[in-house]
């Protein structure tokens, strides 16, 4: 943020690069189309595993869920060794200490949305308290939503300023910025939103809250994933990408890789810079980990539900 006496010049973010909307699904499309041998499949699914923030945001939400939640964080599949854990745990704030003591010395980190998720409608000051409060509860990570009314007006200083405001109530916690895609309408606002994030100080950008439809698509990560390689280019800096929403099925997440190596490289292909916000993709990928080691498909009974 500006502070009283400085001058900051932001870029014009209303240019951004216009998006070829054909020529982005097509070359969405094409990533769909490799085939993956087996060795590689096996590799993949435990790396998709690894990568998935276990998530669970309602108003029912209880102590014993997240509890329960944070067991099978750290142990996917009793039966089966080898097996990695996932990423993180992500909840509201006021579970966070829950969370945390749940997880303590298995190097899952705590994620915890802010900002007046999902919506973003809240004052500033109300948002920088809700970030300090799940930060000093031991969040190691925090996953904000901008405020897309302002960003459809073309307030893109606005929602700049706020980014920042957050980052910087964040401390050494990092922060993830949801862009709310399936609001901003075209990939050009998609971009536009990346691009105002990524200056704004986000160390990752995400898709979706999860509540709104469309939530993750091939294409919308696509243009993402480019804006995160033009920042790159630009600034050296390394920015961490997290579809959420709408990636159920192991083989649409292994999609998402191919993707991110074409796109990115191989750097990218850790949990530190890449996560799946689906939970549910968790049971898909355990289910085709289990096939691949036994040869046999067990029951979706055998999984809990989360």
């Amino acid at each position: 943020m500006a502070t009283a006496g400085s001058i900051r010049t932001l870029p014009d973010f209303s240019l951004s690069p216009r998006i070829d909307q054909v020529g982005v699904e097509e070359r969405a499309s094409r990533f769909t189309k490799r085939s993956i041998k087996k060795e590689t499949k096996m590799n993949g699914l435990k790396l998709v595993l690894n990568m998935i923030d276990l998530t669970t945001l309602e108003g029912k939400d209880t102590d014993g869920k997240v509890k329960q939640l944070c067991y099978k964080a750290m142990h996917p599949h009793d039966a089966v060794d080898g097996i990695p854990k996932v990423a993180a745990v992500c909840v509201y704030p006021s579970m966070v200490k829950v969370a945390k003591k749940a997880v303590e010395g298995s190097g899952i980190k705590i994620a915890s949305v802010v900002t007046a998720f999902p919506s973003g409608q809240a004052p500033r000051d109300i948002k920088i308290r809700d970030t300090k409060y799940a930060v000093n509860e031991g969040a190691d990570e925090v996953d904000m939503v901008i405020s897309r009314g302002k960003f459809h007006a073309g307030e893109y200083n606005f929602v700049f300023d706020e980014i920042a405001a957050i980052k910087e109530a964040c401390g050494t916690a990092r922060l993830k910025v949801i862009l709310e895609t399936g609001e901003l309408g075209t990939y050009d606002k998609v971009r536009r939103a990346s691009d105002i994030a990524m200056h704004a100080g986000a160390d990752f950008i995400k898709t979706s809250t999860g509540k709104i439809q469309p939530a993750a698509t091939m294409p919308v990560t696509l243009v993402m994933l480019e804006a995160i390689r033009d920042f790159y280019y630009k600034t050296g800096k390394m920015i961490g990408m997290k579809p959420a929403g709408g990636i159920s099925k192991s083989k649409l997440a292994l999609h998402y890789l191919v993707m991110v190596k074409e796109t990115l490289g191989s750097d990218w292909l850790t949990n530190e810079w890449f996560r799946f916000g689906a939970s549910s993709l968790a049971n898909d990928v355990l289910m085709q980990i289990v096939k691949e080691k036994t040869g046999l498909y067990q029951s979706a009974n055998y999984f809990s539900v989360d």
